[in-house]
């Protein structure tokens, strides 16, 4: 008799990225016509020589073999609520910070501390399909936040006062957003969070991309002396510093919360690897600037693409567009995104995700992570979303 699975698990997904990776297994593409590979959100640019020389020297080091605290090695934690006090005022401690292996780990663990099976949990839609992955494999219910094309992807407070019920637990919020990469203002997010303390929920505020903001601080949430009681905040140093394989992120919370999720943390993976941690700190202490830099060049692909979709030529619109991402409407009536994924992937050497994969009525959607490619491939972006609009045109390879 075979072995029963776990059912939440086999109801969820499968991972969105690996599956689309699938469609181009295996094929050649010719060097006039590469690939464009808008899928995965990873930064197209090494971490800096001055971080890859720290870490290579660190390795030597019999200490970066070993275990940290669970929390986080000390120096690292500090240096993060420092940064973080400077930017958005308050006071943030350094035990209010929670060290984790990339910022999935950190919301799996808020969501572990905050839930349980039964409850529920209000996702936006669309969602970060990691995110609404997690939820069910918990037994939790996930409660749709609705898209707001109209507010350019930002949600709306209200909508999600009209969601809580009595097994609310919390509101997860993503900004700037993946997939939409729209940005909440920071009035929206004081809605949200004054939302959840007067419904004793918590707020979980996902910043994986806040370092990609124009300006910052992002919000004033942590002005509030009582911000501990209801806020949930979750971090990536990946995208920043260019250390995707790494995995190193933060959760930052009130004592009750930290107390909580440091046990679930023990039992997960004891503590994040020391290596990236070492590799976050000098980020934090040496590479402002480098930071800025990389910032500025993404946002010029951002306002390049936005350009470029303003032209109305493309067929394809442009609902919201910020950090990593571009969240575009297709032109084709009565068509699944997947389909129309995969025959951009097919026929036009263009790999991107279709908002099939972020929740239901994403059907026309899709998204782009048009930070993975070079400024000067933007237009070649937009010229194979124009050829796609002519259903005879030849497959490209």
């Amino acid at each position: 008799m075979a072995v029963t699975l776990n059912p939440d698990l086999v109801r969820s997904i499968d991972p969105p990225i690996a599956e689309v990776r699938t469609w181009v297994e295996g094929r050649r593409f010719p060097a006039g016509r590469p690939l464009l590979d808008l899928a995965q959100a990873v930064p197209s640019y090494p971490p800096a020589g001055a971080l890859r020389r720290h870490l290579a020297e660190r390795t030597a080091l019999f200490e970066t073999a070993q275990y940290t605290p669970i929390t986080g090695i000390p120096p690292l934690r500090a240096a993060l609520a420092a940064r973080m006090t400077a930017e958005y005022g308050g006071e943030i401690a350094p035990s209010n910070v929670l060290i984790t292996a990339g910022c999935n780990q950190a919301f799996c663990i808020a969501l572990l501390t905050l839930a349980r099976s039964g409850d529920e949990v209000i996702l936006p839609v669309p969602y970060y399909f990691n995110h609404q992955m997690w939820v069910q494999m918990q037994g939790i219910v996930p409660v749709g936040l609705p898209f707001r094309p109209d507010r350019s992807g930002v949600p709306d407070p209200a909508d999600a006062a009209r969601l809580i019920t009595e097994r609310t637990r919390a509101i997860v919020l993503v900004t700037p957003n993946n997939p939409t990469g729209a940005t909440c203002p920071p009035e929206v997010l004081a809605a949200f969070h004054d939302l959840a303390v007067s419904r004793g929920i918590a707020l979980v505020l996902d910043e994986t991309y806040r370092d990609f903001l124009d300006t910052l601080p992002a919000h004033a949430l942590f002005e509030d002396p009582d911000w501990g009681r209801n806020l949930v905040q979750l971090y990536s140093f990946s995208k920043s510093f260019s250390l995707t394989g790494y995995r190193v992120g933060s959760l930052v919370a009130g004592d009750a919360v930290i107390a909580q999720a440091t046990k679930v943390m023990d039992t997960i993976s004891i503590c994040a690897s020391r290596i990236a941690q070492d590799g976050a700190l000098f980020g934090l202490h040496e590479l402002s600037d480098w930071v800025r830099e990389k910032c500025a060049m993404i946002n010029r692909r951002r306002d390049a693409l936005a350009a470029l979709f303003r032209s109305n030529d493309l067929g394809y619109e442009l609902i919201s567009c910020g950090a990593y991402f571009a969240y575009v409407r297709h032109p084709f009536e009565g068509e699944d995104s997947t389909a129309v994924a995969r025959r951009l992937a097919d026929d036009h050497n263009l790999l991107c995700l279709p908002g099939t994969f972020f929740g239901p009525g994403q059907e026309r959607c899709l998204r782009l992570a048009y930070a993975n490619v070079e400024e000067g491939d933007i237009a070649v972006v937009s010229d194979r979303l124009r050829e796609s609009l002519d259903r005879r045109t030849a497959p490209a390879a």
